[in-house]
């Protein structure tokens, strides 16, 4: 299985295109947005227009990508929150958008266990020489 990836050419955008987003409405129909990935969100589009107002799905408030399932046509994926809200999505089976997505989250939620990392490891040096100037005083 190969992936049909169109890159595109705007700064900090990684990917955009097209996906289904299951509504959240009685029916459940599967309505058509365009979403920009970027390395901080998915930012979702009705009725495939950037001029409308988009909903942003920042990756800070993103747990994980799951149930993922690969039917004839398409992959099913979820988008489960913080706050355990699972949003449904499927793309044609060769896009691989649940893939551009993942290896987007995984990215910024690396890039963000580093940075804490090292906020904690300033913090600590920072303690420590604190302590070391008060066993130093009169």
């Amino acid at each position: 299985q190969t992936c049909h990836v169109l890159q595109t050419s705007k700064p900090g955008v990684i990917r955009e295109g097209e996906l289904e987003k299951r509504s959240d409405s009685l029916f459940q129909l599967w309505k058509k947005k365009l979403v920009v990935l970027t390395k901080d969100s998915l930012s979702l589009f009705p009725d495939g227009h950037k001029r409308a107002k988009g909903k942003e799905l920042g990756f800070g408030s993103i747990l994980k990508v799951d149930c993922v399932e690969r039917t004839g046509k398409y992959i099913y994926f979820t988008i489960v929150t913080k706050d355990r809200k699972e949003i449904d999505f499927r793309c044609p089976d060769q896009s691989c958008w649940n893939a551009s997505i993942t290896m987007a989250l995984i990215d910024f939620q690396n890039k963000r266990a580093i940075q804490d990392f090292k906020s904690r490891q300033e913090m600590e040096q920072a303690a420590g020489t604190q302590e070391r100037r008060l066993a130093r005083a009169p």
